[in-house]
C-alpha cells in the first residue's frame, strides 16, 4: 500500500462514488422520460417509478451521511483519548471536528503542539494538514 500524504490520502471507492452515482442518474432521466411521455393510463406507474427513483437517490445519498457521521464521532473519541494520554487534559472546546479529523493525521511527537495551534489560531482543516511535518497514514480504512 502507498504511503499516505497529504496529497494522497483522499478516498473515493469507484463502486460507490462513480458507478452508483451515474446508475442513480440514469434511472432518475429515464424515469422522468418515461413520466413525460406515459400514456395517460400509465400516469400513475410512471409517477410511482419516479417517487421511487427519487427515494432511493435519497436512502444512497443518507446511508453515506450517516456513516460519514459516525465515523467522524468515531475519530473525535480517538483522538480525544490520544490527546489525553498525551497530555492528561481533553481537546480543546474550540476544535470543530473538521479539524480534529484533520489533526488526526499528525504524528504523535507534532501532535499537541499543533493541536494547540489549531485552536488558538483556528486554522482550517487544509492548514492543519498542510503544517503536519510527519504524517501519521489512516490504513484501516475499507
Amino acid at each position: 500500500m502507498q504511503t499516505q500524504n497529504l496529497k494522497n490520502h483522499g478516498r473515493l471507492v469507484a463502486g460507490y462514488h462513480y458507478v452508483t452515482f451515474l446508475l442513480l442518474l440514469l434511472v432518475l432521466i429515464g424515469s422522468i422520460v418515461n413520466l413525460v411521455h406515459s400514456a395517460p393510463e400509465n400516469v400513475y406507474s410512471a409517477s410511482l417509478l419516479l417517487v421511487l427513483t427519487i427515494a432511493t437517490i435519497l436512502v444512497a445519498f443518507y446511508a453515506r451521511v450517516f456513516a460519514l457521521k459516525a465515523q467522524d464521532r468515531a475519530i473525535r473519541a480517538e483522538e480525544n483519548f490520544r490527546h489525553f494520554i498525551a497530555t492528561g487534559k481533553q481537546l480543546d472546546s474550540r476544535l470543530k471536528i473538521s479539524q480534529i479529523i484533520a489533526l488526526r493525521f499528525a504524528g504523535d511527537d507534532e501532535f499537541v503542539a499543533l493541536t494547540k495551534k489549531a485552536a488558538n489560531e483556528n486554522m482550517t482543516a487544509k492548514d492543519i494538514k498542510a503544517a503536519i511535518q510527519n504524517w501519521k497514514g489512516d490504513y484501516n480504512r475499507a
